[in-house]
């Protein structure tokens, strides 16, 4: 009779330590005249363990420094002088080969812009050599050279010494091939080329700065 009295829907959880039921049953009372009837008790869920999350970042290589324009040769036959030694053995070494000297400055818009012409012109004519250099690195040999103004040329060639100096644009290159014509012909070897050592065993000591040619 006491169980018809309690209110419906209660539910009424059994001790820990009865012998009648699990610890995770419970007894549901319904109303007079229906047994209890043992239902499984909720557990509560364990809590879902958060992985933390990690940033991953590629390793991505340090790219390699890209040459300057004056260090993109296009052509074997175009090489960087770096002193009045290896300019001489450069023309030494040279022979009966028609030799061009480039003088520039790497600040110097009209040597940038003719520069790529310059690189077709030397891949065009394999048989010439090119000699880049460097006015800035070299200041005491283009004094001697009497180098004033940028790009400035030089032709040389064998036993002949010196041929012919010049400035010149980009928009002037065509002198710059017609001298490659009147000078790239056949010939014979009768000795060093002569006149540059005088030139540049000079004592003058005087430096003025280049000037840039106009375009």
């Amino acid at each position: 009779m006491a169980e018809a009295l309690l209110p419906r829907r209660f539910v009424a959880s059994t001790a820990a330590s009865s012998c009648s039921s699990s610890p995770s049953t419970q007894w549901v009372l319904s109303p007079a005249g229906s047994r209890a009837e043992p239902r499984p008790a909720r557990l509560a869920a364990a809590p879902t363990p958060r992985h933390r999350r990690h940033k991953v970042h590629a390793a991505v290589p340090n790219s390699t420094e890209q040459p300057k324009w004056w260090e993109k040769n296009a052509s074997p036959n175009m090489i960087d002088i770096h002193s009045t030694q290896e300019f001489l053995d450069a023309l030494k070494d040279a022979g009966e080969r028609l030799v061009i000297v480039e003088f520039y400055g790497t600040w110097c818009g009209s040597c940038r812009a003719l520069f790529p012409r310059l690189c077709r012109t030397a891949m065009e004519n394999p048989d010439i050599l090119v000699l880049k250099v460097n006015f800035d690195e070299n200041k005491p040999m283009c004094k001697r050279l009497n180098v004033k103004v940028l790009p400035y040329f030089h032709f040389y060639r064998g036993a002949d010494g010196q041929l012919e100096a010049f400035s010149c644009s980009l928009a002037k290159f065509q002198k710059l091939k017609d001298a490659i014509y009147v000078h790239n012909t056949a010939r014979c070897s009768i000795g060093p080329p002569v006149g540059v050592g005088d030139a540049l065993d000079s004592s003058s000591t005087e430096e003025k700065p280049a000037e840039a040619s106009p375009r």
